[in-house]
């Protein structure tokens, strides 16, 4: 169980890019990196694409005002400098932007915790990756949802063999938020994600199923897709060549098969974040509206609610705990945990402890590469009429 004790030496100084005043994701990061005061603590940042404005948001968020920056590479220059210099830095900004930002972090020494998805090719995600090995620094992905403690159960069912052999796997993730164009003219942070060149090759593929898919990888680590098939529309027709829904077709190496929905026009849907993992003997399901439950379906028994923070769950899921049980935690809880391991990632990194990276659990840069992978096959299946491809 977590109770706020250090787990590293001390906390890294760490800064922001983006994540400032108009962006919804930027309190997420901050919520995560934040808790406990054991792990980061926020000491500057290039807040905004406004300087002005992101000098403002520093200084009401605490950060003293001669660090709060134009830019990035005016930061990352700058604290260079300086005997107290950031360590790491996340990046909170569009996808176009992740590629530059992450290399110019990297080349400065940094490690980097980067919004999804990683980039826009898998060539890019290679190079940051032989980069980060060659600099001796850590990359993170906030795929922020695979931080809630029962994706570790269910993977250690999985592992224990509690389900059987896998055959069936269902991802969902959708809601209804742009079910309209309204928000793609007034809200900035959905004009850019329905722009090709800030948002790259696709919209809720990449916003949104990145999250459930690399979630599906973290349970099934030994599942590996040996082809699929995208069926991807532009409801909304405006948002034409990128996708606001998409289905996916999938053929597992093992004779499994699965498929996924994501859609950001699923009207009415608060809350569309599912998995379902079915077995030869039994199913796992998870969602996200009762991120603190999992159901376990044994066949020809009684339908089982297994509830966090009970002591007969996996040890690598009460790892995670927090709050103990009667008590629920959420998705804020789900990003603190896994900022926890990239400060223990980076940690282990700056120590040379391979034995604790090989065992740590947490969306590493080759989880982000997979995203990407993952991204560019459905891709080129959509862009060849929904047709079957191998996956590369």
């Amino acid at each position: 169980m977590l109770n706020g004790e250090k787990k590293i030496a001390r906390p890294f100084r760490w800064a922001m890019v983006g994540g400032g005043r108009t962006a919804g994701v930027g309190y997420k990061h901050r919520t995560g990196a934040l808790r406990d005061n054991t792990a980061f603590q926020l000491v500057a940042g290039a807040f905004d694409i406004d300087p002005v404005r992101g000098k403002d948001f520093g200084v009401n968020i605490g950060v003293d005002e001669s660090r709060c920056y134009p830019d990035y590479k005016t930061m990352f220059a700058e604290e260079a400098k300086r005997e107290d210099g950031i360590e790491a830095v996340s990046i909170a900004t569009p996808n176009g932007t992740h590629y530059e930002i992450t290399k110019a972090a990297l080349e400065a020494g940094l490690h980097v915790v980067c919004e999804k998805p990683l980039f826009f090719t898998v060539a890019e995600a290679q190079e940051i990756k032989e980069l980060a090995e060659e600099k001796g620094k850590i990359v993170g992905v906030t795929y922020g949802f695979s931080g809630n403690q029962m994706m570790l159960q269910m993977r250690a069912m999985v592992e224990q063999g509690k389900i059987g052999d896998i055959r069936i796997v269902e991802l969902q993730y959708t809601h209804g938020f742009n079910a309209t164009d309204k928000a793609d003219a007034i809200s900035e942070a959905q004009k850019w994600r329905v722009d090709p060149k800030i948002a790259g090759p696709s919209f809720v593929l990449g916003d949104l199923s990145t999250h459930t898919y690399y979630m599906s990888q973290l349970i099934m680590p030994n599942m590996k897709i040996s082809k699929l098939l995208c069926d991807r529309q532009s409801i909304v027709g405006s948002r034409a060549p990128l996708e606001d829904n998409a289905f996916v077709l999938m053929h597992y190496e093992n004779g499994a098969v699965g498929r996924l929905w994501t859609s950001s026009v699923d009207a009415g849907c608060m809350d569309g974040h599912r998995i379902r993992i079915v077995g030869s003997k039994a199913s796992l399901e998870w969602w996200d509206s009762k991120p603190n439950e999992l159901r376990y379906e044994v066949q020809g028994e009684p339908a089982q609610t297994l509830i966090r923070a009970m002591p007969y769950l996996d040890e690598s899921c009460l790892a995670d705990e927090r709050l103990g049980a009667l008590h629920q935690e959420g998705l804020s809880d789900a990003w603190a945990n896994i900022y926890l391991k990239f400060a223990v990632a980076m940690d282990a990194k700056n120590r040379g402890d391979e034995e604790t990276l090989k065992n740590l659990v947490y969306p590493d840069i080759n989880a982000g590469l997979e995203g990407i992978r993952w991204i560019e096959n459905c891709v080129r299946s959509a862009d060849a009429g929904a047709a079957w491809v191998e996956f590369e």
